[in-house]
């Protein structure tokens, strides 16, 4: 009878044994699959700063194709209200990599991440174009890689357009709240943003300048030249900052 319960015992420990193998192969596979990489680096339970990334195409009402990479609004948005009421969050560092995509979607996003009461630090990498530019200069301190570009143009629409003056109406008042919306957020004054958006040579076949990582910081539109060592730094520098301040104020 003991060796049956023995026997039933190193049974079961046997068959653990192997799902907790075949858990371990399977979790393997899905990081292989998934980041290209076994070993993924490990969040730290008591790290102070969330990162939210945005990348590929800015996704709004419509939905792109599924080979599209894209970053949905409705995904961004209630993570931006979940950081504001996340105590343990402390700073925000937003990583741009993004070609544009949707007006209204895009200025959702900046208007949310500038409304935020925790220091933001805006970083891009690769390029921050079209309705990414808002996105960019939304947070407290912006930062752009060397390599990096931001592409300025007017606002365009695709398909079915109706030919009337009221469509153009709509078009140029859309226009007025990207304007109005970056140069309240960042250095750069209102006629030299224009002046980069309806320049003509700088883009094959369109409208608009590409704007290189130190020149977006030479004319206003980007605060500094860096890296993510960087952002991060100026992120825990203006959490002191901010809990410092905190501190006084409760004092008084």
């Amino acid at each position: 009878m003991k060796k049956n319960e023995q026997y039933i015992q190193e049974e079961s420990s046997h068959n653990e044994g192997s799902d907790k193998q075949e858990n371990k192969e399977s979790s393997l596979v899905e990081k292989i699959q998934q980041l290209g990489q076994t070993n993924v680096p490990q969040m730290t339970p008591d790290t102070k700063i969330h990162c939210l990334t945005i990348v590929g195409q800015i996704e709004g009402h419509i939905q792109l194709p599924p080979q599209n990479k894209t970053t949905k609004y409705e995904h961004v948005i209630p993570q931006i209200v979940a950081i504001e009421q996340n105590p343990n969050i402390e700073g925000l560092l937003v990583i741009l990599n993004t070609v544009g995509g949707d007006v209204e979607a895009g200025l959702a996003i900046a208007e949310m991440l500038a409304s935020l009461s925790k220091p933001t630090v805006s970083i891009v990498l690769g390029g921050g174009h079209s309705i990414g530019v808002p996105i960019a200069v939304s947070c407290n301190h912006s930062i752009i890689a060397e390599t990096a570009t931001m592409t300025i143009h007017p606002v365009r629409l695709t398909g079915l357009v109706i030919g009337v003056p009221q469509t153009f109406e709509y078009l140029d008042k859309m226009q007025d709240r990207v304007i109005n919306f970056v140069t309240k957020h960042s250095n750069i004054s209102e006629e030299k943003f224009k002046e980069l958006m309806f320049s003509m040579g700088n883009l094959t076949r369109d409208i608009g300048t590409n704007v290189v990582g130190g020149d977006a910081v030479e004319y206003g539109l980007i605060d500094e030249v860096g890296g993510v060592g960087q952002a991060i730094k100026k992120l825990n520098q203006m959490i002191e900052h901010s809990s410092e301040k905190a501190k006084k104020q409760m004092l008084q």
